[in-house]
């Protein structure tokens, strides 16, 4: 493929997943979208239940059949490498405009706060979580994760190199922050249907499957330095304190994602 062919394919999946991302706010919170969590007729069904969970499920298994070393090894003797990683954040993409095209609402309230303290909490949960998200990447590297650090070596010719990244901020307190936040905001909702307990539900499943199979690859690849870094930070729940100055990074450890 050729350099500026494969430039242009990683801008562009980059700008559908940043636009994927930005409905996703919208999609979750059930704002200024056209089709939300909670819009549209609502089907209390089996089958709705099972189209739903279905989405859900379509969207783990990409995300974390994908991500694997294994499978990176065999889809780069068909993608070129440059693009292996835009390739996979725009299939991630795509997965997720089709859960949101279609999601079907399950509109039985599950909670409804009314305080008006309490709502304000909710939001702050919530738009705290996607802003935590959006932080941790450029913690991690945010145009490396999304691919267009890959594209734009290959169109100067140059070769990639993974990027030391260094336990700072949010990841001397907890290893997954980007995970964590996307817990809360999926959570953080002032009115809970039961469709949007589905979704929270089955993307904290997913979530907590994800960690699982990315710290196994991480402590492969970094080997006692991950282990160490496992032992003293927590996997989601921050601990704060004195836990940040247990961490000295010895050598560069990368927590995923």
């Amino acid at each position: 493929m050729g350099r500026l062919i494969a430039f242009l394919y990683g801008v562009v999946a980059y700008a559908i997943f940043f636009l994927t991302f930005l409905y996703l706010i919208g999609f979750v919170g059930n704002l200024l979208v056209p089709k939300s969590i909670d819009t549209g007729a609502v089907t209390n069904t089996a089958v709705t239940f099972l189209i739903n969970f279905g989405l859900i499920a379509l969207f783990g298994v990409q995300h974390s059949v994908m991500a694997r070393p294994g499978f990176k090894a065999r889809w780069t003797r068909i993608v070129p490498a440059s693009i292996e990683r835009s390739t996979y954040v725009l299939l991630a993409s795509l997965i997720l405009i089709l859960l949101f095209w279609q999601w079907r609402p399950m509109g039985q309230v599950v909670w409804d706060v009314q305080a008006t303290w309490a709502q304000y909490v909710m939001w702050t949960i919530f738009f705290g979580g996607f802003g935590l998200v959006l932080l941790s990447t450029f913690v991690i590297d945010h145009f490396d994760l999304f691919g267009l650090r890959q594209v734009v070596l290959n169109l100067r010719q140059k070769a990639y190199t993974h990027k030391e990244f260094k336990v700072a901020f949010f990841y001397r307190f907890v290893r997954h922050p980007l995970y964590a936040g996307f817990i809360m905001a999926f959570w953080g909702t002032p009115r809970m249907t039961v469709g949007h307990l589905l979704f929270a539900l089955g993307m904290t499943t997913y979530i907590l499957i994800a960690i699982r199979y990315e710290e196994r690859d991480l402590v492969t690849f970094h080997g006692d330095n991950y282990v160490n870094y496992r032992a003293k930070v927590p996997m989601l729940v921050p601990r704060f304190g004195r836990i940040h100055a247990a961490v000295k990074n010895p050598k560069p450890v990368q927590p995923g994602h």
